[in-house]
């Protein structure tokens, strides 16, 4: 059976566009001055689902770049449960260094969770 990677890239490079979209949205519109609440949920909600779908789709490719002989969609699994939790560190990162309190061992322990986090799962593959 033939698979088309194009057939799944075409969602996600999408759902990219209008992620990356709606993260300028709230950087332009809203105001972290008038509502401050609603205005830091966008920034990180925006932030995670464009993170996501961008290193979704690098990941998607660097795999079938360097994986020739497997299925395309085990690629697309993978790729999404390492690009969350890229962007949950990163995001993770931004929420300390927005609270004041990231310091470089605190990056260092988040880090070191995420990998050991996807070490459970990849082990089980």
């Amino acid at each position: 059976m033939n698979y088309n990677p194009s057939k799944y890239l075409w969602p996600a490079s999408i759902a990219s566009i209008i992620s990356w979209s709606a993260f300028a949205v709230v950087i332009i519109k809203v105001d972290p001055y008038v509502s401050k609440d609603i205005a830091l949920l966008l920034f990180f909600l925006t932030l995670f689902f464009s993170l996501t779908t961008t290193l979704t789709i690098i990941g998607f490719l660097l795999r079938k770049k360097f994986y020739h002989n497997e299925i395309f969609h085990h690629h697309l699994g993978i790729s999404l449960r390492q690009a969350i939790l890229l962007t949950l560190c990163a995001i993770g990162c931004l929420a300390f260094l927005f609270l004041g309190v990231l310091t470089w061992w605190d990056g260092l322990l988040l880090v070191l969770i995420i990998t050991l986090i996807e070490f459970y799962f990849s082990s089980g593959e």
